[in-house]
């Protein structure tokens, strides 16, 4: 039996063992590969992920911007709205006013229903943020005043002042709307 553990043991040097750790250098090779395509595989899915967040978003921005765009169409469409809606009243003020001139005999009556609805128009007008520019006897200014003319001031502290004001010019929220048109002294 001795010479049969002699022979088993030389086949076990001659023979290399499958499982020795040996062998371990050979599979490592294949286990990292296996773990780099495992990571590829993760950053091509993250890489999906984040296109896709990407798309989702940027289609949410644009179903934004065109709703936005929609949206200041509509005001801009119903902006003076309320502006029209107040002044019905002061048309139908002055449709009124009109009959009651055709058939009217005393000139103080016309004269005063003319003025409430001139008021009434006013005031309305100023309820939603007009307001009147100051412009007589101020120092002209090519951002606030249109000159029409130039005439000789009658005094010299008048020069390159506002002497009269052909139109009114406005103010809305103030913001100028219209420039004033006006005579300046020079």
């Amino acid at each position: 039996m001795h010479q049969e553990e002699i022979n088993n043991t030389e086949n076990e040097h001659s023979m290399p063992d499958i499982n020795a750790d040996e062998n371990m250098s050979g599979t490592s090779h294949m286990n990292n590969e296996l773990e780099e395509s495992g990571e590829l595989e993760k950053k091509d899915q993250e890489i999906r992920e984040l296109r896709d967040k990407y798309l989702r978003l940027q289609a949410e921005f644009d179903n934004f911007r065109k709703r936005t765009a929609k949206e200041k169409l509509e005001l801009m469409q119903t902006a003076g709205k309320d502006v029209i809606i107040s002044l019905l009243d002061i048309l139908d003020d002055s449709e009124r006013a009109s009959k009651q001139m055709e058939s009217a005999t005393e000139l103080q009556a016309v004269k005063d229903g003319s003025q409430l609805v001139f008021n009434k128009l006013k005031n309305s007008l100023y309820a939603k943020g007009l307001k009147e520019m100051e412009a007589l006897h101020q120092p002209f200014d090519t951002d606030l005043h249109d000159a029409i003319t130039e005439i000789p001031a009658p005094t010299p502290d008048l020069e390159g002042k506002v002497l009269d004001v052909l139109q009114k010019g406005y103010y809305m929220n103030d913001k100028l709307i219209r420039h004033a048109k006006v005579v300046v002294g020079k």
